[in-house]
């Protein structure tokens, strides 16, 4: 998975959420419910496909959001390569043991 507008590369594990690979690799984005709830885990596919593994909510992310290619990054996995823009907040390291460039 590539993030926008960094470039910044994150391996995927076959079921892992965007949220959960990002998390596993060190990173962070806006967190809320974790349950496809509230809506501000949003993030825009820019290319690939995902695919969101539970119940997401109309109120958290409407029909009109989904085929604009905005999606949940607490349920959205992704199904193979997919390239994404965070669409609230900017990408942070939460792990500098594993960027220590980045931090």
């Amino acid at each position: 998975m590539t993030v926008q507008p960094n470039g910044v590369e994150v391996p995927v594990g076959t079921d892992d959420t965007i949220m959960a690979a990002l998390n596993k690799n060190g990173y962070t984005y806006l967190l809320g419910c974790r349950r496809g709830g509230c809506g501000i885990c949003k993030v825009q596919v820019e290319s690939g496909e995902i695919e969101h593994n539970r119940p997401v909510a109309e109120s958290a992310l409407s029909a009109e959001e989904r085929a604009e290619g905005i999606c949940l990054g607490c349920r959205a996995v992704p199904q193979g390569d997919v390239t994404i823009s965070l669409c609230q907040s900017a990408l942070r390291v939460t792990n500098p043991l594993l960027h220590p460039r980045s931090a």
